[in-house]
């Protein structure tokens, strides 16, 4: 549950609880349903496959809309046709897939969240759709199957739980038809992997969108708590007699300000019990709520720090995927929770506080926070003995004058673990750029009362952040996500939906099972 004082059990608020995902093989000129979903590609004079099919049964209308420049195939581009009943479906869609050369897995999930909106608005109930990229697109079945899963349900996906009127949601079922009975069972295993990963997507974006009060550090746990219920995933939370113990004087530092408690959530998933080296860790910032502590934030537009706490959302919820998909590896997930305030009892600029590894840190601006609570986490990981650590955090606003907010930022002490997140965010749609951790710039953040301070200045703020972190990583290989930027967005588009991404929920789930069949 999340806490007693809500009641509420955790879930995913778009669409999927309703909405049912299915495959059927047939001829889709025969489905019972309120429309059906073909496609062409940008610069087709003639439909092929299963649309020229379609085109062929409607009279030729698809090819008369071609030649007139109605239906040009460009990339998102949708057009409705009513059949007048000439085949059983009343409707036909026809998606532009855009150009041939430019189409990929994430051209399916985009133009599957458009479809879904679409068809949502026009109140249809029940609807059909053909393999995008199975044929001509040269997408393998299972991947084209998977594709549109994630982009139904995500593009579907809104969040509206504290409205008291609610978006109507139309849509009860989605399937995907298939003429060849032999593709059927890559496709049903497709979409059962979309599904898994789009409801964990889903539930990142619910934990961001919740006001901070309804998203606690006890939240976090109770959800935790839900996602390893009658599962094999040990489960360990530490309060904060716990972490004194462990002597986590950074995270602590934080959490001082704050009367809600904080928490530290591990979260072990044992997918290759008899190799324990074969593992990874996904280490979140868990920033409840952030006003800044004393070096408080601006009030507008303070309210949109709820969604702090972004990377551990990612951790968490990428382990609800995990514990369904069961790679051949094993993961760890370290949520470190808690909320930034400017208490009574707050740490203050120039204050210095010691590390769970024993380094002390000056912090030199209790804004620059996140910092503080990975590097007792990332210290922790590297006692559990963790091989690989990514962790992941609404870092920097620097980040987003860096890189805007199409790509995440990375950073690294290694490169083969980087290029791995990178091919596992290329997979999942999720574009990721990797910035310097050159030596110099270690001097930005040398402190002259302690071994460290939490801030370098103007500089390179992007970049002394993430290398302040990976001062902690030690010697293990480490990848850090900085997701100030893509873990929100202003407006719908594609699979993508005003408020929450949950990015890099996706790469986090592709990184794992890509090194599971390494």
């Amino acid at each position: 549950m999340l806490s007693k004082q809500h009641s509420l059990k955790y879930r995913v608020t778009g669409y999927l609880s309703n909405m049912k995902l299915q495959v059927k093989a047939g001829d889709i000129t025969e489905q019972e349903v309120d429309a059906i979903v073909v496609n062409v590609f940008e610069g087709v004079s003639q439909p092929e496959g299963a649309t020229k099919s379609v085109n062929t049964a409607i009279k030729d209308i698809i090819t008369s809309l071609i030649e007139t420049g109605e239906v040009r195939g460009k990339s998102g581009e949708l057009t409705l046709i009513h059949t007048q009943n000439s085949i059983k479906p009343k409707r036909v869609l026809v998606a532009g897939l855009g150009p041939k050369e430019k189409f990929n897995q994430d051209s399916i999930r985009s133009i599957s969240g458009g479809i879904v909106r679409f068809l949502n608005a026009k109140k249809i109930k029940t609807y059909s759709t053909v393999l995008h990229g199975g044929g001509e697109g040269g997408i393998k079945t299972a991947v084209a199957a998977r594709s549109i899963a994630e982009g139904t349900i995500l593009g579907a996906y809104k969040f509206s739980e504290h409205k008291s009127k609610k978006q109507k949601q139309y849509i009860e079922q989605v399937t995907v038809v298939e003429m060849d009975n032999s593709k059927v069972n890559d496709i049903k295993r497709g979409i059962d992997e979309g599904v898994s990963i789009a409801s964990s997507v889903s539930l990142a974006r619910d934990m961001v969108n919740q006001p901070a009060n309804y998203m606690t550090p006890s939240d976090l746990v109770d959800i935790a708590t839900d996602i390893c219920d009658g599962t094999d995933v040990e489960l360990e939370v530490f309060d904060e007699s716990r972490m004194q113990q462990l002597k986590m004087g950074a995270l602590l530092g934080v959490a001082k300000g704050s009367v809600v408690p904080p928490k530290m959530i591990i979260m072990k998933y044992l997918g290759d019990a008899k190799n324990p080296d074969n593992n990874i860790g996904l280490i979140g910032k868990g920033i409840t709520f952030d006003s800044g502590g004393i070096s408080i934030k601006p009030s507008g537009g303070m309210a949109a720090m709820k969604g702090d706490m972004a990377g551990a959302a990612s951790v968490i919820s990428s382990m609800k995927a995990i514990t369904e998909l069961k790679p051949k590896i094993n993961v760890t997930a370290i949520a470190a929770a808690t909320e930034n305030m400017p208490g009574g009892n707050a740490q203050k600029p120039g204050d210095v506080v010691v590390a769970m590894d024993g380094t002390t840190i000056e912090v030199d601006n209790t804004d620059a926070e996140g910092r503080l609570v990975l590097s007792d986490a990332v210290s922790y990981g590297v006692q559990l003995g963790l091989k690989r650590i990514v962790d992941v955090a609404t870092l920097t606003g620097a980040i987003e004058i860096a890189l805007g907010k199409v790509t995440t930022g990375a950073f690294s002490n290694n490169p083969e673990l980087v290029s791995q997140v990178i091919d596992a965010g290329t997979q999942a749609g999720e574009k990721i750029w990797e910035l310097p951790t050159f030596d110099e710039y270690r001097e930005l953040y040398k402190s002259d009362v302690a071994d460290l301070k939490n801030v370098g200045g103007r500089q390179a703020g992007s970049i002394t952040g993430a290398m302040f972190i990976g001062e902690f990583a030690k010697d293990v290989a480490w990848v850090h996500l900085d997701i100030a930027s893509t873990s929100t967005s202003p407006k719908t588009s594609g699979m993508i939906t005003r408020g929450a991404t949950g990015i890099p929920v996706r790469t986090l789930i592709y990184l794992v099972l890509a090194l599971s069949k390494g």
